[in-house]
């Protein structure tokens, strides 16, 4: 059954590629955003979506721009696809697991398929760090677990509000979090030695208490703590509204590291202005680059991105005048 599902698969990519001028690797806004713009430059543009980016699990967004009534992630990616497709780009399953040059342009396996192109745009995002417990899946989809305080710290005015983390990146996280309200809590869950920024935690009202990750429950409105004051402090249980998990991400960059892309301290991509790597005609655009985790950021990253792309594309071909 297994060969029988990769085989029809090649044969869907064979039959969508008609040898793409550009290859997208990811299929949230980034890539979907570029995958309109290189699809209106009359660019044969093949997107290759690997399921569940990392919007998918917004449940409601209210900072995305035109949507005053908020819109979900899902729906985001719905109406992204549809454009996409309106303008012949094409957007087929798989995952791509190798990426080489190949002479001037790339070379990419993808589901047991060799797929060639003359520039890739890699959108393939990051990967958060969920806390390890139960039903925590369910629980960012009912925005009870919350992974972007830029995105939704709005929606947490005034509620009691507790930051999970296990370094200083807690620490700075919820220090955001007093931007919208006074009972901000900082679960800590890693070694104390971990944690250097108490005394400023203090200063800005931050209640810090340590407790193993085990002692943190998903209940169905709200989260409990069973915490203790400090190391060896007496234990209490804690409720709060909503949790934010500062536990950090992980980029999918493994692709361009392959080809020597430079990387960023923290794994990322590093980019110029017009989004390209340090390959050439290897551009990112989205979480898999250094900088804001944004929608909103995503998406122009990858106008610039698609922008170039074309426009290197015609400079090659000779389509430019000379400046």
């Amino acid at each position: 059954m297994r060969g029988r599902a990769v085989r029809l698969l090649a044969r869907r990519l064979a039959h969508a590629v008609n040898e793409p001028e550009v290859l997208v690797i990811g299929a949230g806004p980034a890539g979907l955003t570029a995958a309109t713009y290189l699809a209106r430059f009359r660019r044969r543009t093949l997107v290759i979506d690997a399921g569940q980016p990392r919007a998918c699990w917004i449940p409601l967004s209210h900072n995305t721009p035109g949507f005053p009534a908020g819109v979900s992630g899902p729906d985001i990616l719905a109406r992204m696809r549809e454009q996409a497709e309106e303008y012949g780009a094409r957007i087929t399953p798989g995952r791509a697991t190798s990426l080489a040059k190949d002479g001037q342009g790339f070379v990419a396996e993808v589901e047991g398929q060799t797929l060639r192109a003359r520039a890739v745009l890699l959108a393939t995002g990051v990967v958060d760090h969920h806390p390890d417990l139960p039903g925590v899946e369910r629980a960012v989809q009912r925005a009870l677990v919350r992974i972007c305080p830029i995105c939704d710290g709005y929606e947490a005015t005034g509620k009691v509000v507790a930051v999970i983390g296990h370094s200083d990146k807690g620490a700075r996280e919820a220090a955001f979090m007093r931007t919208y309200s006074d009972r901000v809590t900082l679960i800590h869950i890693g070694s104390p030695d971990a944690l250097t920024r108490r005394d400023e935690l203090d200063r800005l009202g931050v209640e810090l208490i340590f407790a193993p990750l085990e002692a943190v429950r998903l209940e169905q409105d709200r989260v409990t703590a069973l915490t203790w004051k400090g190391p060896g402090g007496s234990a209490r249980t804690q409720a709060f509204d909503l949790v934010y998990s500062a536990l950090g991400t992980s980029p999918n960059a493994e692709l361009a590291q392959s080809l020597g892309a430079r990387l960023s301290d923290d794994g990322r991509l590093v980019v110029d202005l017009h989004q390209a790597t340090s390959v050439p005609g290897l551009y990112a655009a989205g979480d898999v680059v250094r900088g804001l985790n944004q929608i909103a950021v995503a998406t122009a990253e990858a106008a610039v991105a698609a922008t170039d792309i074309h426009n290197r594309l015609r400079r090659i071909d000779g389509l430019t005048v000379a400046d």
